[in-house]
């Protein structure tokens, strides 16, 4: 039974306004979230922060390459930022992606893909996979293990994290040794989730917001069959990494991704599902001034820890 909004996230609602259900594009929804993106907290320390530039499929991709205090060749987190494949930047992790290089001594490498509307579907799963070979390759230099790759991502960066573990699938790419899923788009707005009705207005980020990232991303209504689009479109899930899948009790997206976790498992792929009670979409890298945020980092990290020991 659930216990109510945890009262950190209460406040948090209280002092900051709706996700703009139709903002009228998508310059202006950028302009509004760099203006009301909350503070980052204090982020943990590491060895050394480096942005690199990775060869595209559209041209040079910026990569932020976070390295702990650790003998290496350390494993490598590859990280897809959130943002409805339409918003956000590899600046706004900054927290999150130092704890757990801190606490997993793993590098982290933060991906800035190509963004919609300017760069729709299939702009950003082309962009991440690019970052994956590089990885694989051992773009990231010598103090990286470029055989000990795991992919993670919040919202739209979930989705592509899971894309991206279907296209190496698919392709006989890059071993990936896990995917780490948190608060993941796996579906669309009309598939019928419950979690999409209860919480479409109220709790940050919205059901219109949704919509609308959509329609900036998929403007080819015709490409929603596609499950390196929607992970929940794919027929065969068998063969994909082991998932972490974290979901939020006051999301519109909490029903799609435990559902998909439970395909996951049905298909024979490990998986850890936990439901963070209290939270809204964003608690794990966007307001990191929760409770919950820090928590959050910390069972990304021992999960991290455990895929490589």
């Amino acid at each position: 039974m659930s216990m109510g909004l945890d009262p950190a996230v209460r406040a948090l609602l209280a002092r900051s306004p709706d996700a703009p259900a139709r903002p009228l594009t998508a310059a202006e929804l950028r302009a509004e979230f760099a203006r009301s993106r909350p503070e980052p907290g204090p982020a943990a320390p590491v060895a050394s922060v480096t942005d690199h530039r990775v060869p595209g499929p559209g041209g040079d991709l910026r990569v932020r390459l976070y390295l702990p205090d650790a003998p290496g060749p350390v494993p490598v987190f590859g990280w897809i930022h959130g943002g409805g494949w339409t918003i956000g930047s590899i600046e706004e992790n900054e927290v999150s992606s130092r704890a757990v290089c801190a606490a997993a001594s793993v590098a982290v490498a933060a991906v800035e893909y190509r963004l919609a509307p300017e760069d729709p579907y299939p702009a950003a799963p082309a962009d991440c996979y690019a970052v994956l070979e590089w990885l694989a390759g051992g773009g990231a230099g010598a103090a990286v293990d470029p055989a000990r790759i795991a992919v993670g991502g919040e919202s739209a960066g979930g989705n592509l994290s899971t894309v991206v573990s279907l296209m190496s699938r698919d392709r006989g790419g890059p071993a990936i040794a896990a995917q780490v899923l948190i608060c993941p788009v796996s579906g669309h707005p009309d598939d019928g989730h419950a979690s999409y009705v209860d919480f479409a207005t109220g709790y940050g980020m919205t059901a219109g917001a949704m919509r609308f990232f959509f329609a900036q991303y998929v403007p080819d209504r015709e490409a929603l069959d596609d499950p390196y689009l929607l992970p929940s479109r794919a027929r065969d899930l068998s063969g994909l990494p082991p998932a972490l899948v974290l979901t939020a009790e006051y999301d519109v997206l909490r029903d799609e991704g435990e559902a998909f976790a439970r395909r996951l498992s049905d298909a024979g792929v490990a998986v850890d599902l936990h439901r963070y009670a209290g939270q809204i979409h964003g608690f794990y890298g966007l307001y990191t001034d929760l409770p919950a945020s820090a928590r959050s980092h910390a069972e990304v990290a021992a999960y991290l820890r455990g895929i490589f020991a």
